[in-house]
């Protein structure tokens, strides 16, 4: 049986928006890792998310949970001190909800993650 804390939706179908698809990643059953039988044991193929990150899922959570809460409305301003794959996903909801993003990043990133 799977853990009911993993989402089990089967995963493709249509979506609306990018942002809608976040999280709906392939449960696969990792049948040589079992150490017995009986035992059954899961991974959930977080590369298949929009921006091929678990940072997807964080980035959506927060500015979800800042919109119920009416913290944050269309058009203000983000502000996230990043160099990782939290600000790509963030940069990503934000351009679909209407959100300026401003991230802020060491000296020492990269200029392909400065890009993105």
């Amino acid at each position: 049986m799977v853990p009911p804390a993993l989402d089990t939706r089967p995963c493709g179908g249509k979506y609306g928006d990018i942002v809608q698809a976040i999280g709906n990643t392939p449960l696969v059953e990792l049948k040589r890792l079992s150490p017995k039988p009986g035992v059954r044991i899961y991974a959930k193929m977080e590369s298949y998310n929009p921006t091929g990150s678990v940072k997807d899922r964080v980035a959506r959570a927060m500015i979800e949970d800042a919109e119920e809460k009416g913290a944050i409305a269309p058009g203000q301003t983000i502000l996230e001190p990043t160099s990782g794959n939290t600000g790509i996903s963030l940069a990503m909801i934000c351009s679909r909800k209407g959100y300026p993003l401003k991230v802020v990043m060491p000296d020492n990133v990269t200029e392909e993650r400065t890009q993105l």
